[in-house]
């Protein structure tokens, strides 16, 4: 499982906003989802029979559309000998700027973040995002057992996949009804089979969980009081155990027990999940407040320390709307940068060297301009929501940019 960074979690939000936003007339706007070790041939060849399928169509627009829209894609698959090391996906189709005869074909190519699992081809009035809003969902991998004395089930959550891993039986006996020396040779030989069978989730456990480098904590469950005695008890390997995050009451084992674990602990889950931006907020707060702290904020000393190479961590909110303009002068090639708000129209500008016009040259988004520059120096890039009380902070106290700096300027 590849590790999406939180720069292209950001981008894929930002492509999944504007593609969710383009309507078709019919249903003629063409989503494929090519896998890394799919054949470009297999795909041409599906395309010439999608092709030949769309003839069928009964709307005259609508045919004429959607066999632009695979003629499209048939000529950006020349471009690829074989698809990227995560494969590629592609969104085509006539998008209407207003009343009928307004549309204009519009076309998106990219590598996703992670890779493309199952070769799709999809036609219709909307494009067909749901493989591409899977990667923007928690993709952490947590360890989960569910145990008692008769059985336990192990498992690795990873997103919304529950993948089981191992389910085993014990054989400790039930209840009897022997009295006197026989029930304490019984009770004991019951807790000799139950402390073999906890050392055996132990293994499985261990076996199951120390070799995924990813693993983010353990959650145990299960009915009774079987789960503490094995957490307390020596059955672990010691990261294991100092993973584990909570154990839970379950009424079930088995698999029905590793989903009412999974249910039982979204909070903890979820909590887990914005700790991250938190800490990192919060240090860069803590660092604002130190006489010898190690912060920066606003955009323009943000900019000075970046491209100063002193900023270790660069802090940006997605909720940042705006946009950088390069101006540039017709008659002696002056350029000038602007930071504009998205919905602010492009103004022209007067050279400062020559009294001139200067026209817009490039618009970029500013989160893609500060990025860019983070990456040409080594700064790491953590994009923060402001679904948490930081998040927000950030945004409004600080105008959505900020730093961590690697050395005081």
């Amino acid at each position: 499982m590849t590790e999406v960074s939180s720069k292209e979690l950001y981008e894929v939000k930002r492509t999944l906003k504007e593609l969710s936003d383009k309507k078709g007339r019919g249903t003629e706007l063409v989503s494929v989802y090519i896998p890394p070790d799919r054949q470009i041939s297999d795909v041409v060849k599906h395309m010439r029979e999608e092709l030949s399928q769309s003839a069928n169509i009964k709307s005259k627009q609508t045919k004429k559309n959607v066999q632009s829209a695979i003629e499209v894609i048939m000529q950006r698959m020349k471009l690829f000998p074989r698809p990227p090391a995560k494969g590629l996906v592609l969104f085509v189709g006539m998008i209407p700027r207003g009343g009928p005869g307004t549309e204009k074909m519009e076309t998106y190519m990219f590598e996703p973040p992670e890779p493309v699992q199952t070769y799709i081809y999809h036609c219709n009035s909307e494009f067909f995002l749901e493989p591409l809003q899977e990667i923007i969902e928690d993709k952490e991998v947590y360890g989960l057992a569910v145990i008692d004395r008769k059985e336990a089930t192990i498992a690795l959550l990873r997103g919304k996949r529950i993948d089981i891993v191992k389910h085993l039986t014990s054989g400790v006996p039930g209840k009897h009804k022997a009295g006197g020396q026989s029930q304490r040779r019984f009770d004991r030989l019951i807790d000799l089979a139950a402390h073999e069978f906890k050392k055996r989730i132990g293994e499985h456990m261990n076996e199951a969980f120390l070799g995924v480098p990813e693993l983010k904590g353990v959650i145990v469950g299960g009915p009774g009081h079987t789960k503490e005695e094995f957490v307390e008890g020596d059955y672990l390997h010691y990261e294991i155990k100092n993973n584990i995050i909570t154990t839970v009451d379950t009424s079930y084992t088995g698999e029905f027990g590793i989903r009412e674990v999974i249910d039982k602990s979204m909070d903890v889950l979820d909590e887990i999940g914005v700790m991250k931006e938190k800490k990192l907020v919060q240090k860069f707060l803590g660092e604002l407040v130190d006489d010898n702290g190690l912060a920066s904020y606003g955009e323009a000393e943000v900019r000075r320390n970046l491209k100063m190479g002193a900023v270790e961590v660069l802090l940006l909110s997605e909720d940042l709307k705006s946009k950088r303009l390069t101006y540039e002068c017709q008659s002696c090639g002056h350029t000038q940068d602007k930071t504009v708000k998205k919905a602010v129209e492009e103004e022209d500008k007067t050279c400062p060297k020559c009294n001139e016009k200067m026209k817009v040259s490039e618009s970029r988004d500013v989160i893609d301009d500060f990025v860019e520059m983070a990456e040409e120096v080594g700064s790491n890039v953590e994009i923060i929501s402001t679904e948490t009380e930081e998040g927000m902070q950030l945004m409004k106290a600080f105008g959505g940019i900020g730093a961590i700096l690697r050395y005081r300027m």
